[in-house]
């Protein structure tokens, strides 16, 4: 058993990173990949091999049994801290909490690590505060930054860190850890591999869960839905109110268990203005209301991002299928000898293939990047989407 089990495909990472252990050591790291590459994580499973306490003869750091590697691998370790921002960015305020963390020397006497998922999310003013606390390093302390592209990072800071570049993984090894990994019957196994085109989570999630497996069969159905104006607009708004009840869906449980939380550590009352009685009946202060009228504000406005970051994300999916579909659609018209993700919806695939042109899907496939583009930047959602509906119609 070792940490480094769950990262597919990335014997080369595995090999480098387990050399770093136990030889020289850099305090930033940056591990890049494409989606599904495995980039938290290899990030999780070297911070793990970092705090390994395993020792002896035939013992490689990262043994995966021991105390360190289970808490890191838990993500209860003391002198490990796992960021991944749920909104759209990571501000500074957040920075500076973690670079106040990092300043401290580990309980443990081995290693104060930093881990932050999605990097590229750091704001401009974030990312400078971090990039002070990497110029001057404090000892014992590791940074590891997840991003897609080293060119997603402000250059001042990835050319302070050592680049992990990982691969996306073949579909077969993706299709070989589910089988070992969750239980999934070998044919599904390969289905839902080939589907998330070697996207690791994506594959587990189609693999295990029955609604993204219709959600997806629902996005690759899309192009034969598109007959005329009407159709478009109407698929258009079919697939954000799909995508907005998916982060509803994912987002709103936890606000709620969010606000009861907060509200009861201030008191019933207590996020009123004026005066009011906390749940033990003691007087709340009208500064004390306002600082739980503040803090309950400062929880709504992280509950939006996060939500609008769960509707982006479901929607990209939806993107991201659909282009895999067009993408089948070149390979078919094109006669080239690789594997189709979406081998499932063939005959729709070959329909589309005899009855357009290979530019005209290069077009297609160019409309889907743009809105994508567009969507980050923060367009109207509906308006995008009914502008590729009808960009997707025409060709």
């Amino acid at each position: 058993m070792s940490v480094f089990d769950e990262l597919v495909g990335q014997q080369r990472v595995v090999a480098a990173l387990r050399d770093a252990v136990g030889g020289a050591m850099t305090h930033a790291w940056l591990f890049t990949g494409p989606p599904g590459s495995g980039r938290s994580v290899a990030a999780r499973a070297f911070a793990a091999a970092l705090q390994c306490t395993a020792s002896g003869p035939g013992q490689s750091p990262g043994c995966g049994v021991c105390a360190g590697c289970h808490t890191v691998l838990a993500g209860t370790h003391a002198d490990v801290e796992f960021v991944r921002p749920q909104g759209l960015s990571l501000g500074v305020r957040e920075a500076r909490e973690l670079v106040a963390r990092a300043a401290l020397a580990p309980s443990g006497q081995r290693w104060q690590i930093i881990v932050i998922e999605d990097a590229d999310r750091l704001t401009e003013g974030a990312a400078n505060v971090l990039l002070k606390a990497i110029e001057e390093p404090v000892a014992r302390t590791v940074w590891l930054l997840c991003v897609p592209s080293a060119e997603d990072l402000v250059v001042t800071i990835r050319s302070r860190c050592r680049v992990v570049a990982l691969r996306t993984p073949p579909t077969d090894a993706v299709a070989s850890v589910l089988v070992a990994r969750d239980g999934v019957e070998p044919s599904v196994a390969a289905f839902a591999a080939r589907a998330a085109a070697g996207h690791v989570g994506r594959a587990r999630r189609l693999a295990t869960d029955a609604p993204a497996r219709e959600r997806r069969t629902a996005a690759l159905r899309i192009p034969g839905a598109l007959t005329d104006v009407p159709a478009c607009l109407r698929v258009a708004g079919e697939l954000v109110d799909s995508v907005s009840a998916e982060a509803s869906q994912l987002t709103s449980g936890l606000d709620d268990a969010e606000t009861a939380s907060l509200k009861e550590a201030f008191g019933e009352g207590g996020t009123a203005t004026g005066l009011g009685r906390g749940m033990s009946g003691a007087v709340v202060t009208r500064g004390a209301a306002r600082a739980a009228a503040s803090a309950l504000k400062d929880l709504e406005g992280r509950q939006k991002s996060r939500a609008t970051r769960a509707t982006r994300d479901a929607l990209d999916r939806a993107l991201t299928d659909l282009a895999g579909f067009y993408r089948d659609v070149l390979v078919t018209q094109l006669g080239a000898d690789v594997e189709l993700t979406g081998s499932d919806e063939s005959r729709a695939i070959v329909e589309l293939a005899n009855g357009s042109t290979p530019e005209s899907t290069v077009r297609r496939l160019d409309a889907i990047l743009a809105c994508r583009a567009s969507l980050d930047a923060n367009a109207n959602q509906l308006l995008t989407i009914e502008t590729l509906m009808l960009a997707l119609r025409d060709g």
